[in-house]
């Protein structure tokens, strides 16, 4: 398998950025957040040391109030549309920017699929794996298989697992079709879902501009960008909103395709309007959907939710 299966991209580049006319706030604000974020990161070694030894409730809450706090320095508004559901599910959702991972842990302190170079990154890799995170070594596609049963096995024990099926960052915006990573939601995730039989909830991740209302490519990580300077765009981001949108849970039955699977959640995550909207959504019209078992599973795929 070529790595280019294995490692999907996006075809975003630097146009697909926010032009030099927008709106900043001054460098002392930014200096302040940075500080606050910091700061953030100091409580994350806390969160490091408390996690293991908290029950699942308080373990949650304490994630969910890192998240929002942490979102909070960097001067980012968190809104969010719908309800998780009370039990295990498969979260999945779009990916725009490593700001993603913030947004859902705010909203269901899930534990999260990353790449195994997570592992290593300082204090943030700590925290992932103080939160229960599954890594997947993307230079190794025979390995997934092994991960498809740790993802199936986790949400067996009743945890939540939330997975960017993408598999990579775009601007989530461009009317291009070349911007959009060429695959779609990659279905191998979907399979931990069907052998567990847990249900998949498509979530919608957009980010705005509070003062225009219009959509944003702020806090998109594109390309070979670097984090840091993706940080400093999202550190002199004047209003920047991130919109959570969460559907109704998909059910699939068992031995249901998870190619199938996998359309039906992207189809309902891109069907969902980036704000600002022309009409009221309600997300209780978003049928509940039992998809179709297969005369066979297929086998799970080849990467991060990546299948031939």
């Amino acid at each position: 398998m070529s790595a280019e299966l294995w490692r999907p991209t996006a075809g975003c580049g630097p146009d697909c950025l926010p032009g030099a006319g927008r709106t900043e706030v001054s460098l002392g604000r930014r200096v302040l957040r940075l500080l606050g974020v910091l700061g953030m990161l100091l409580v994350g070694v806390g969160v490091v040391v408390l996690l293991p030894v908290l029950p699942t409730a308080e373990r949650a809450a304490v994630v969910r109030g890192w998240a929002r706090g942490t979102a909070g320095a960097l001067g980012v508004r968190l809104t969010v549309r719908g309800r998780l559901p009370r039990r295990r599910a498969l979260l999945v959702a779009n990916h725009v920017s490593w700001l993603d991972v913030l947004a859902v842990l705010a909203v269901a302190p899930a534990r999260l699929l990353a790449k195994r170079e997570v592992r290593t990154w300082p204090l943030l890799g700590l925290l992932a794996r103080a939160a229960g995170a599954v890594f997947v070594d993307r230079s190794r596609p025979r390995d997934l298989p092994r991960t498809v049963a740790r993802l199936a096995a986790t949400l067996r024990a009743g945890h939540p697992v939330a997975v960017f099926p993408e598999g990579t960052t775009w601007c989530g915006v461009a009317p291009s079709a070349d911007c959009r990573p060429p695959r779609g939601f990659r279905p191998a995730a979907f399979q931990a879902a069907i052998d567990a039989g847990a249900p998949v909830v498509p979530i919608r991740i957009s980010y705005r501009s509070a003062a225009t209302g219009a959509t944003t490519t702020t806090a998109a990580f594109l390309g070979d960008e670097t984090l840091w300077r993706s940080l400093g765009r999202v550190l002199a981001a004047r209003d920047l909103v991130v919109d959570v949108a969460v559907t109704a849970a998909l059910h699939p039955a068992p031995g249901a395709d998870r190619r199938v699977l996998a359309r039906a959640a992207e189809s309902v995550v891109h069907l969902l309007p980036p704000r600002p909207v022309t009409r009221r959504l309600t997300l209780a019209a978003v049928p509940v959907v039992a998809l179709p078992g297969s005369a066979s599973a297929p086998a799970a795929g080849k990467g991060l939710g990546l299948a031939a």
